[in-house]
């Protein structure tokens, strides 16, 4: 169990170097390059050239190509970060994507010419406000913390446009995500954290004495970050709403409900929905993304223009809306994104929505219970709860006995072909590790991934080193986690670099 020692040990580049060597075909002239490179002023030039290896093109495809083999992801193996929802992509919903008839469409083009793309906008809308229980729908926002800012800005703009100036703050529970607060910090709101009581859910005791007349909304997920279903929330929502405030639901946890509960029919004004995790589109890389918001009828006005709409016999978009705050992302946000979650629906339907959210559960639960009977691992909070799709496990004990930390115990982890979970959040958890296996990943899986928490937790207790000395496998050894914050100092152990260096 674990992976292959490193291409590079066996492959180095270098070694491959020989004078006169050249790894491309030069395609173009030579000297409209040297006049270029003349422009160059001397003091930006380098006075010799880089100490680069001198190889083919197949040597260097291979380098490269080798490389790439050395990422981790979705395509290759469990990767349980907790809250993040990472799940496989179906590949037929990529297909659809890269279709040339969505590839070639271009937003200034006449709504006459693009009814296809505005039908699929249109009806993936109205799929995701059944699924949340909203009223209507924005697809503007790129990413979870965009929509989470868009949707404070439609409170705000709903508050304003009442006269209620003097609401200037957003409360969150102290298990929120890091994006809550700087969402509202960022929409010029003072934020209120309120504590969880002792089953982790939020303290409705707290939640009342911290509203009042300057509460402009709550921000909360549920279930929530300790995987909790939130089971007051009914009376969470009545707190806030008679105070005045708003109710924002934070979608990051949407895969463990769907088909079992709407945030809608829970008391919420406004949801933002993670496409690229509760419906599989592309996670991370730094784009494209989305993230829709749902509002209910009150906050409607505000949302941002365009939004796409239908006349019975056209699909348009809809600029006339006079309250709106504006426009928060180009256009009417990244069409091949909601394509393809469009598709992921319609592959599923609302039972295989429905079964997606009951296996997530399913694995979560089963995870839950084989880790916290492996010595040094419990799970705080009302332990024995049943989870969502999501818990958190505490590597306290084993910290304690050991010396081993929840982080030593992921970077480990690595070792074994897994990602490690998400560790030290929410920060109401000692040596937290959040784990979220979602509904993609097989027992088989599961069942490897708990075999390596037992083999740590056996190295730890043996004092065998291995853990506190990870990863071993990996093309990056252990880094020093301080400098790694700081790039100019940064240090990394490699075993052996292509280049040599």
């Amino acid at each position: 169990m674990g992976y292959s020692q490193s291409k590079w040990d066996e492959f180095p580049i270098k070694d491959y170097s020989q004078p006169g060597k050249i790894g491309f075909h030069q395609l173009l002239e030579a000297k409209p390059i040297l006049d270029a490179l003349d422009s160059i002023p001397p003091k930006l030039r380098r006075s010799a050239p880089p100490p680069l290896p001198e190889v083919s093109e197949i040597e260097v495809i291979r380098h490269y190509t080798r490389l790439s083999q050395e990422n981790f992801g979705v395509d290759l193996g469990l990767y349980p970060l907790g809250s993040c929802t990472m799940k496989y992509n179906p590949k037929v919903c990529d297909v659809l994507a890269a279709s040339h008839k969505i590839q070639e469409l271009h937003p200034y083009q006449d709504d006459r010419t693009a009814q296809g793309i505005l039908q699929i906008l249109y009806e993936a809308s109205d799929f995701l406000a059944k699924i949340v229980g909203m009223q209507k729908i924005t697809l503007q926002p790129a990413a979870g913390a965009h929509g989470e800012y868009t949707g404070i800005m439609l409170m705000r703009a709903y508050h304003r446009d009442r006269g209620d100036t003097k609401r200037e703050e957003i409360i969150v529970p102290d298990s929120a995500h890091g994006t809550n607060p700087a969402s509202a910090a960022m929409a010029g709101y003072k934020v209120v954290e309120v504590p969880s009581n002792s089953n982790g859910c939020v303290d409705t005791e707290a939640l009342k004495a911290a509203v009042g007349p300057k509460t402009a909304g709550f921000m909360i997920t549920n279930p929530n970050t300790l995987g909790i279903f939130e089971r007051e929330i009914l009376q969470v929502a009545d707190i806030v709403h008679d105070a005045g405030g708003l109710l924002y639901y934070d979608g990051a946890n949407l895969n463990a409900i769907m088909g079992k509960a709407k945030p809608g029919d829970m008391g919420f004004d406004v949801v933002h929905i993670n496409l690229h995790k509760t419906f599989a589109t592309p996670h991370g890389g730094g784009g494209p993304g989305a993230a829709p918001i749902g509002v209910t009828n009150r906050l409607a006005d505000y949302l941002p223009v365009p939004t796409v709409e239908f006349d019975g016999s056209k699909y348009y978009l809809d600029y006339n809306r006079p309250k709106t705050i504006g426009k928060v992302r180009a256009f009417h946000g990244s069409s091949a994104v909601v394509l393809r979650a469009y598709a992921y629906i319609l592959l599923h339907g609302k039972e295989g929505l429905e079964k997606v959210s009951e296996v997530a559960v399913l694995n979560a639960n089963y995870m839950a219970v084989k880790l916290r009977g492996i010595k040094g691992f419990s799970i705080p909070y009302a332990g024995n709860v049943p989870r969502k799709h999501e818990f958190v496990l505490s590597a306290s004990d084993l910290v304690k006995e050991t010396g081993v930390s929840a982080l030593q115990v992921g970077k480990r982890l690595l070792d074994f072909g897994v990602h490690p979970p998400t560790v030290y959040f929410p920060l109401i958890v000692e040596e937290a590790m959040m784990t979220e296996p979602t509904e993609t990943v097989s027992k088989q899986e599961l069942d490897a991934m708990i075999a390596g928490f037992e083999r740590i937790s056996q190295e730890a207790y043996s004092k065998s080193g291995l853990p506190e000395s990870a990863p071993h496998a990996a093309s990056v050894t252990k880094i020093d986690e301080a400098k790694a914050n700081r790039p100019k100092t940064m240090q990394l152990t490699w075993r052996q670099h292509p280049t040599g260096a």
